[in-house]
């Protein structure tokens, strides 16, 4: 079960379940849009994996009991901004590899 996470772990900008702009690595690591395109090149700082936009739960029960209502979204920050200079090297490390590639 995804955990939606609410917020960026670089800006710490609000990504509430219905969120179009958040993104989401491998193991989950919940950045902004605007960070994995603009700061991050699509690069974990994590896990050094690709970006995903984070699948929207529904709010309805609109069957099996699958919803937010039942699966809460998570209410715990993960604030952490990324070392920028230290993320150049991993970027670079990468040498251009796609994600399906890394």
């Amino acid at each position: 079960m995804l955990e939606l996470r609410p917020s960026c772990e670089h800006c710490n900008k609000a990504l509430p379940p219905e969120a179009l702009d958040a993104r989401i690595c491998t193991y989950e690591c919940t950045f902004c849009a605007d960070c994995v395109d603009a700061l991050l090149a699509n690069v974990c700082p994590n896990c050094g994996g690709g970006f995903v936009p984070r699948p929207i739960r529904p709010r309805r029960n609109w069957k099996g009991n699958n919803f937010l209502g039942a699966d809460p979204a998570s209410s715990t920050i993960k604030y952490r901004p990324v070392d920028l200079a230290e993320h150049a090297k991993l970027v670079a490390a990468q040498e251009g590899r796609a994600p399906n590639q890394r």
